[in-house]
């Protein structure tokens, strides 16, 4: 599903016209980037939580000189998915379908 696909459905099931999704969507994408940039972390209970990990300093290598090269450490953005999420996951009987369904699409 793309953001076009989710603004769609969106749309479609709450009868708010696809404009004004959309403006809501951005916004919260927006809100979500900035908060994590300043080190706040979101939490949304029954869905998850958008968090930083730390990555570690470690010395990396550049392959095409041969040389080593140190990378700072630095955070990155994470999601945490809820329990109440992990669980809806686990038990849906329709991901195995879609899977199977993408395998046999990308074999032919």
């Amino acid at each position: 599903m793309r953001k076009a696909d989710l603004i769609n459905q969106i749309s479609d099931k709450t009868g708010i016209p696809k404009v004004d999704v959309l403006v809501t969507l951005e916004t919260m994408f927006k809100a979500v980037k900035s908060s994590l940039a300043e080190g706040e972390n979101i939490y949304i209970r029954g869905f998850g939580s958008f968090i930083t990990k730390k990555r570690a300093a470690k010395i990396g290598r550049n392959i095409k000189k041969n040389i080593a090269v140190e990378i700072p450490e630095h955070f990155i953005p994470a999601f945490k998915p809820a329990k109440e999420f992990m669980h809806e996951i686990k038990t849906s009987k329709n991901i195995k379908e879609n899977n199977e369904k993408e395998e046999d699409d990308s074999e032919e």
